[in-house]
């Protein structure tokens, strides 16, 4: 009993110099500085729930949205060029008559309303119409939403990590303490030296300032989850550890994921759609020097009525361009290039996307034999605290504490593991076009 008291007095030294924000896990409370339109995070924030702010409006959401307008506009754009136009043309008009004018009269002003509509002209505007990447604007919005899942994700793993550390660290440092204190007290009894105290204490402040770095982290990683979910400032103080049924998938063929993910990857059918562009834009620009069809139709009205004045006309209207000026040749080689250029980008983008697939394939392989020696370390940690502790009950010399850390440190090293394993699924889905679903992975189950 009296060694045990000694302990808990030693703890509560330790305490009073380390300070209680210090020796507990460090929980940081939210900013209060939060925007007036804006709801709480739920506390305790849970992965499921950060996941649902996915698709709220976010800056990288709101560009690709952006984008996605811009290609709607500009498809409605050329698809009005084909619209019937109609126009009012007022025409205030002085003249000197000629002597043989029968109405010598001055003013020769008029009103004309006219109705103009492109009626063929042969393949160049259906070519500019189907050349809009209003399509691939919208695999590229997909790709963006996916992108901000994993990113959710991986800022949420980040801070349940960045905590976990901070308990190993702050275990380390406890012990560290308590073995230079008692190294204070040997001296003090003279069966210890100075330079063996001193060496104990270097030790100490050196894992105190790892604690202090960790504590930063754990900070900075909250910081970095808010801003990935568009909260900057509403730091969450408590975060739910999810189950991750996802760690029992069995991997699938590397040729079938392959081909899945040339298939359906998204930021590929956004590529395809655009070289699909880049050859109509270029069969538009072949045809820029065609014949054109218009048809009219105009009302008019006249201060001098003649006889080669109508008031009503109607008519077709062919035009042939005779020269451009080269103008009709640069849009071709120009549009040509450009199709080159987004052919070389896909083919660039497929060996990409085939060698992401194989990386995390490799991946997922490595991450499955290091789960299974964790379990291993898992059964000999909570064995060798057991004993430990037993020993330390019978008052016998014990390493308690040392056994402790190492079970903090099993523990973070197997989060490791188990989040790397998450995410490495979540971005082979990613890469075979499927939308991260946290109610379909199984990562709205949640425990503590």
């Amino acid at each position: 009993m009296r060694a045990r008291f000694a302990r808990l007095s030693m703890r509560a030294r330790f305490a009073r110099l380390a300070g209680a924000g210090v020796i507990a896990l460090c929980v940081i409370a939210p900013e209060t500085a939060r925007s007036a339109d804006s709801v709480p995070l739920p506390e305790p924030l849970t992965l499921a729930a950060a996941l649902a702010q996915a698709d709220s409006m976010h800056p990288e959401l709101a560009r690709q949205q952006a984008l996605l307008d811009r290609a709607g506009a500009h498809q409605r754009e050329i698809e009005a060029r084909g619209a019937a136009h109609l126009s009012l043309e007022a025409n205030l008009r002085a003249v000197e008559p000629s002597y043989k004018a029968t109405d010598l009269s001055s003013n020769d002003s008029s009103l004309r309303l006219r109705l103009r509509k492109r009626l063929y002209d042969f393949g160049r505007s259906d070519a500019l119409a189907a050349a809009a990447d209003r399509l691939g604007r919208e695999w590229y919005y997909l790709d963006a939403r996916q992108q901000r899942r994993l990113e959710i994700m991986s800022r949420f793993f980040d801070v349940l990590l960045a905590d976990l550390q901070y308990m190993r660290d702050n275990e380390v440092m406890t012990m560290t303490f308590l073995r230079w204190d008692k190294a204070r007290q040997r001296n003090e009894l003279e069966q210890l030296s100075d330079i063996e105290v001193l060496e104990l204490e270097s030790l100490f402040q050196q894992e105190r300032g790892n604690v202090a770095q960790t504590r930063n982290q754990q900070r900075a990683a909250r910081a970095r989850l808010a801003n990935s979910l568009n909260r900057p400032g509403q730091l969450s103080s408590d975060l739910v550890a999810p189950t991750l049924p996802v760690l029992e998938r069995v991997g699938g063929e590397l040729e079938a994921l392959t081909e899945a993910a040339l298939a359906d990857n998204p930021r590929l059918k956004a590529m395809r759609a655009r070289v699909e562009g880049a050859g109509q834009q270029l069969k538009g620009a072949r045809a820029g020097d065609g014949p054109v069809i218009h048809g009219e139709i105009e009302a008019a009205a006249y201060n001098k009525v003649t006889g080669t004045r109508d008031p009503l006309s109607a008519g077709l209207v062919f035009e042939l361009p005779l020269s451009s000026g080269g103008a009709v040749e640069a849009e071709v080689a120009r549009n040509r290039a450009l199709l080159a250029e987004r052919r070389a980008e896909l083919a660039l983008a497929e060996m990409e996307v085939r060698q992401a697939v194989l990386d995390l394939w490799l991946e997922l392989d490595a991450l499955r034999v290091r789960r299974e020696e964790m379990i291993a370390l898992g059964g000999y940690r909570e064995l060798y605290l057991d004993r430990s502790r037993a020993r330390y009950e019978l008052e016998i010399q014990s390493d308690l504490g040392d056994a402790q850390a190492r079970l903090v440190d099993y523990k973070l090293r197997k989060a490791e593991i188990e989040f790397a394993t998450s995410l490495a699924w979540a971005r082979l889905d990613a890469l075979t076009g499927r939308l991260i679903d946290p109610v379909a992975t199984g990562m709205h189950e949640e425990q503590r």
